[in-house]
């Protein structure tokens, strides 16, 4: 069956933006090195979950300003705001947004939902500023069997994506997995397989485990491998732990942890360079978000990488649980940067979508 035109769009756009490169025989490559996954007893019903594909209508209010103290300022370390949306919907199922993925122009998107769900569609601008959503479709993440994982697994937590050509890749967070989904296959209709992950990733803390992903293209340090990083697991030094899945050199690194900051997500820019997402909470402090800027030529099997923080915000500005973070490079040569936040189906809590330009 032919796809929708939506589709083919959006998988016209991500290979043009994202390298062609697959990441060829990874489960059937690695397969010895772990065993194959027990299913769990189906979760409980939940309102937040999605259950087939289904076009969602998602309305989209402006934040004009991201520093609630100095609305002018728009400069935020190395980041200039462009301009940010506080989406919600009628529909039950939409929220939880904790990874997104954009096409070469910054338009199509799809993101997760750590409810098992995709989410796709399309951003409106006006100018340089977003100014809303359209086309947005929901749909449940299959397992193998062409079902959804909530139903026949109980897997949820979908916390991450990488994509590689045709290629996606999911991380499950609260049972460790990554599920490869070919969208050549019928985009988010496709199944997923789980692909073999080292021993160690499976130890992770449930709910502190496989947070963030990046797939690495051709022409690049780590071409071909697939970068896992946990959002909490530690080694001995008290490091976050993180993973390279196939390529050359796989095997475990770590990401020196500062400030109490933990990962929740990573992005590869246009330009090589490697961008983490991390987040922090307490009751006293409240949340806090930053990136850091790491070098990809820095990572390799036993390392202990390091870099700048770029970015900070807290409370004083307009954030949330902010989880997945992407970019893309305007025709103007502008490297702009999304992030996504989860609303962990709160009432107090946001979706929000915002926009920075890289400017250093």
């Amino acid at each position: 069956m032919r796809s929708p035109p939506s589709r083919r769009r959006f998988l016209q756009g991500m290979a043009a933006g994202l390298s062609a490169a697959a990441l060829p025989g990874l489960a059937q490559a690695q397969s010895a090195t772990q065993p194959p996954a027990t299913p769990r007893p189906a979760a409980r019903p939940s309102p937040y979950r999605v259950n087939e594909p289904v076009s969602i209508d998602v309305n989209a209010r402006p934040l004009p300003s991201f520093d609630i103290r100095d609305r002018a300022r728009t400069r935020f370390g190395a980041l200039e705001y462009r301009s940010g949306l506080i989406l919600t919907s009628s529909f039950s199922g939409f929220g939880g947004l904790s990874a997104l993925r954009l096409d070469a122009k910054g338009e199509r998107f799809i993101a997760v939902s750590d409810q098992g769900s995709w989410f796709t569609g399309r951003i409106v601008y006006r100018g340089r500023e977003m100014v809303g959503l359209e086309d947005v479709e929901a749909a449940p993440l299959l397992g193998a069997d062409g079902r959804p994982i909530t139903a026949t697994r109980g897997w949820y937590d979908s916390e991450s994506l990488a994509l590689d050509g045709s290629f996606a890749y999911v991380g499950l967070e609260r049972v460790n997995q990554v599920l490869r989904f070919d969208f050549a296959k019928g985009f988010t209709r496709s199944r997923g397989e789980v692909i073999a992950l080292p021993p160690a990733a499976r130890k992770l803390p449930n709910n502190k485990g496989l947070e963030g992903l990046v797939f690495v293209p051709k022409g690049q340090p780590l071409a071909g491998t697939l970068i896992a990083f946990s959002e909490r697991g530690l080694d001995a030094s008290g490091n976050l732990v993180a993973f390279l899945v196939g390529g050359k050199t796989p095997g475990q690194f770590s990401v020196r942890r500062s400030e109490n900051f933990d990962i929740s997500d990573a992005v590869l820019l246009p330009s090589g360079g490697l961008l983490i997402l991390e987040r922090k909470f307490s009751w006293f402090g409240g949340v806090g978000i930053r990136i850091r800027r790491l070098a990809l030529s820095d990572i390799a099997p036993g390392a202990v990488v390091d870099g700048p923080a770029i970015f900070n915000a807290d409370l004083g500005n307009e954030i949330d649980n902010m989880e997945g973070i992407d970019a893309h490079v305007t025709e103007e040569g502008e490297t702009v940067l999304t992030m996504v936040s989860d609303d962990n189906f709160s009432l107090i809590q946001r979706n929000l979508l915002l926009q920075f330009t890289l400017v250093d």
